[in-house]
């Protein structure tokens, strides 16, 4: 598909522009320019900015079809440029997702929003006083998101004030996301940092080494300063690859560096590859007071394991999460996925239903994304998935399914090339919430990243400006700076804690 674009000159809108194109095409190419070749549609903006922000949209397709639409919004005086010029982004952005809508039939249930953090929005506005009513009305009016996503949005943000009723208050303390790179093979829509941990063990303990070091260092920074932690979490890769003493050391690293861990309100760890569960693992979580885990079946279909290369049977999935219900892991998070190569309603219908003879406390629901360096991105042709309608329909047997059995959403994210344009969200029996996947999403506190491909999002407590920060992703570059990267995040903590500490004193 191509798209020409007419009366816009200023590149700040180039990648909005395009965003909202990817909303509707697999392919596009947006040209600003006329280039002296034929293109699908033109789509000619016309600006008037003054005391308002006036934005109209023409599209003019191949075969002559015309179709256009208008949006006014106000300008106040008393905003920064930043502030304004987002607001004259809504209006370019609304006029042309309704003519694309209009010309495609396609509606779009998120309206112009294009970032992975929806819930975001609607928790700005009400923090900010605006009624329930306004915040929403303005969601559909100026966001053209549907009343079915508003709806979920609110129950979300519901939950997430019951279940952390303090999530406005939290800014000075942080969270801790540790990564571990390794699993058992890597997945073919995976782009996180995960390297096939057999061979590696000398990749593993170099690693390891500086894990601990990150871990030492920042907690006596924390200890130091008298910063609390709210949650921990091991992600990566897959935590459980590692052995069972490795596994011991590093839980005794945190108990020994972090402060006040009998006060962390939550420890998770993903064991989601159910071929790395073993009883001394378990053994392990269950000494160190943890338990709160992922197994992750993905599917219930043996041959889509097997496609997107989990080397795992479904059977282990079911006797691991017995096996670790029988040790005593009373909080047991599962992850599916959506669009996965070769399935549809059936098959979706059949992983809902081995999910229904489990039960486990949460249950995240992905929508599969087309990650760009993943290899089922990079083989597509390979890979077939379900068409947009399909996908919804598993969307909406999930949405009914988790409503059936007593599971509320709680949090939600959206991510590029998503499938059907949809979201990902996660459900939990009452009070089984995940915390920290409500502070990673709500970004309303400072998250530490330690270890391999570990992003960390500092929160500055009084403005809310985020500052990012992102370790390696492969072990070797980790292992060989991991001391530069730990100075340079202790850096980035005192600028920002002892800056607003210092501003209270004066004050």
């Amino acid at each position: 598909m191509q798209i020409y674009i007419k009366g816009i000159e200023d590149e700040r809108f180039h990648r909005p522009l395009q965003l909202i194109a990817n909303l509707f095409f697999e392919e596009t190419e947006i040209l600003f320019a006329d280039k002296g070749k034929s293109t699908d549609i033109t789509v000619e903006f016309a600006l008037i900015i003054a005391e308002t922000v006036k934005a109209r949209a023409t599209l003019t397709d191949q075969s002559g079809q015309i179709f256009t639409a208008s949006f006014e919004k106000d300008l106040p005086n008393n905003e920064t440029e930043k502030d304004r010029f987002r607001r004259i982004k809504t209006a370019v952005s609304h006029v042309y997702l309704t003519v694309l809508q209009d010309w495609t039939g396609m509606i779009q249930k998120w309206g112009i929003l294009t970032g992975i953090r929806p819930t975001k929005l609607l928790h700005k506005l009400l923090r900010e006083g605006m009624p329930k009513e306004e915040a929403h009305k303005k969601l559909m009016d100026e966001y053209l998101i549907t009343d079915e996503k508003i709806f979920l949005m609110q129950q979300i943000i519901d939950r997430q004030l019951t279940a952390v009723p303090d999530l406005y208050e939290l800014q000075k303390e942080v969270s801790i996301y540790i990564g571990i790179p390794f699993c058992p093979t890597k997945c073919a829509y995976c782009t996180f940092p995960a390297y096939a941990i057999n061979g590696r063990q000398g990749s593993v303990n170099s690693f390891l080494g500086g894990l601990h070091f990150e871990m030492r260092q920042i907690g006596k920074w924390l200890k130091d300063n008298n910063i609390n932690i709210t949650t921990v979490y091991y992600g990566g890769g897959t935590p459980t690859s590692i052995t069972a003493e490795e596994m011991d050391m590093l839980y005794e690293e945190m108990y020994a560096s972090f402060p006040n861990v009998q006060d962390i309100r939550e420890v998770t760890v993903e064991a989601g590859r159910p071929d790395t569960i073993t009883p001394e693992k378990l053994e392990v979580l269950k000494k160190w007071n943890i338990d709160r885990i992922s197994i992750n079946p993905q599917s219930y279909i043996q041959e889509t394991l097997k496609a997107i290369g989990r080397h795992h049977t479904v059977d282990e999935t079911i006797e691991k999460y017995h096996l670790a219900r029988k040790m005593g892991m009373n909080n047991i998070n599962m992850d599916l996925i959506i669009g996965l190569p070769g399935e549809g309603v059936k098959e979706f219908t059949h992983t809902l239903n081995e999910t229904e003879k489990l039960m486990p406390e949460s249950l995240t629901v992905h929508t599969l994304s087309f990650k760009r360096a993943s290899e089922m991105t990079k083989n597509k042709d390979k890979y077939k998935v379900a068409d947009r309608n399909e996908v919804e329909d598993m969307m909406e047997l999930a949405e009914k399914w988790t409503k059936d059995h007593n599971y509320l959403p709680y949090y939600l994210y959206r991510q590029k090339n998503i499938l059907g344009n949809l979201e990902n969200v996660g459900y939990s029996l009452r009070d089984q919430e995940s915390i920290y996947n409500i502070m990673i999403m709500e970004e309303q506190q400072t998250i530490i990243g330690l270890g391999c491909g570990a992003a960390s999002k500092f929160i500055d407590p009084v403005t809310g400006k985020i500052t990012q920060f992102a370790n390696p992703k492969d072990p070797k570059s980790y292992n060989d700076g991991f001391e530069d990267y730990t100075n340079k995040k202790i850096k980035i903590l005192n600028e920002l804690f002892m800056k607003n500490t210092n501003v209270k004193e004066e004050v």
